[in-house]
């Protein structure tokens, strides 16, 4: 299985959602659900996370939290084998409970997370499973919506302060009951099935957590680092580099600083901002995967001996900087 990209900081704000195997149920009866809720105390106090909202569905849970720690990843292994145990004994079944890993969402800030808390409060309603919110227990709308349930470990200020109203609650409600109409607008700032946010939020997470020496096997970090069209970046840099795109792809040797060297310095180039594996840089050059490794080792070198190169690289890098 892929490994998810995990992004993860003090403070960060996320959207969690986990399935049961094989869309199975995670929630036999209230007794499961009420071990879950416990369990979601100690997780609280355990990693010191504050949780926003939660809803308890059949075969999956949401949940909104904040790691006042950058533990997210932990954390969620905590939960997930420590539920699975205690169902597996109370039901006396072994293996699997939830379907692979658990999906998270980075959210930029308070007034997303008030948006999803809607968003993931409304799921029975979806779900058909009650015609009222209120008449659904298991889920922290109650708390939200009527003051009822409340958990010292579940943090509502956060987003219940953004009323400007005498009754906070009563204005929760509306909103909730309200917001069928907004549910397909939340999807417009759903960014690369990693953030929501603005555009600008994303950049900030990519220059701060993914330029580093970024794991390009990762299916997600190359989709958040291309950003643009390959086409678009692959003739930014061949203008660069003094040359047509299409003479990179079919290079022949001539001068000290020839054609090959200028696509190798291309392939380099692409790899070293991790936007394309070594397969798909193959592809765009009709070269193997291993060839692809081999030019960028013999670059690597010679962006260290030879100032020239060096010199043409920053110029080509600058250019298709985004």
């Amino acid at each position: 299985m892929t490994r998810a990209l995990r992004i993860e900081y003090e403070g960060a704000i996320y959207h969690v959602l986990s399935r049961g195997n094989e869309r199975k149920r995670i929630f036999s009866d209230d007794k499961d659900r009420q071990i879950f809720l416990n369990l979601l105390e100690e997780y609280s106090k355990r990693f010191d996370i504050e949780t926003h909202a939660y809803v308890f569905m059949d075969n999956h849970y949401h949940l909104l939290v904040k790691t006042r720690r950058p533990n997210l990843s932990k954390s969620m292994q905590w939960l997930g084998v420590t539920y699975t145990r205690r169902f597996n004994i109370g039901h006396k079944r072994s293996g699997h409970l939830f379907q692979g890993r658990y999906k998270s969402i980075l959210i930029e800030n308070d007034s997303y997370l008030m948006s999803l808390s809607c968003y993931i409060h409304r799921n029975p309603l979806r779900a058909r499973t009650v015609k009222r919110l209120a008449d659904y227990k298991w889920s922290s709308y109650p708390t939200y919506a009527y003051d009822k349930q409340s958990y010292e470990w579940l943090f509502t200020d956060c987003i219940l302060s953004q009323f400007n109203a005498k009754d906070k609650h009563k204005a929760y409600r509306e909103m909730v009951q309200n917001y069928s109409k907004e549910e397909k607008n939340i999807w417009e700032d759903f960014r690369h099935g990693l953030f929501f946010g603005t555009q600008t939020f994303v950049d900030q997470i990519k220059s701060k957590y993914l330029s580093k020496s970024p794991n390009v096997e990762v299916p997600q970090i190359r989709q958040v680092l291309r950003g643009g069209n390959i086409e678009v970046i692959l003739t930014k840099a061949s203008s660069a580099l003094k040359c047509d795109i299409s003479d990179l792809r079919h290079p022949k040797k001539s001068k000290r600083f020839n054609n090959i060297d200028k696509r190798d310095l291309l392939i380099y180039l692409i790899w070293d901002m991790g936007m394309y594996n070594n397969q798909e840089i193959g592809r765009l050059f009709g070269l193997g995967y291993s060839s692809v490794s081999r030019r960028v080792s013999i670059m690597k070198t010679r962006l260290l001996e030879d100032v020239i190169i060096k010199k043409i690289f920053n110029e080509a890098r600058s250019r298709i900087k985004m």
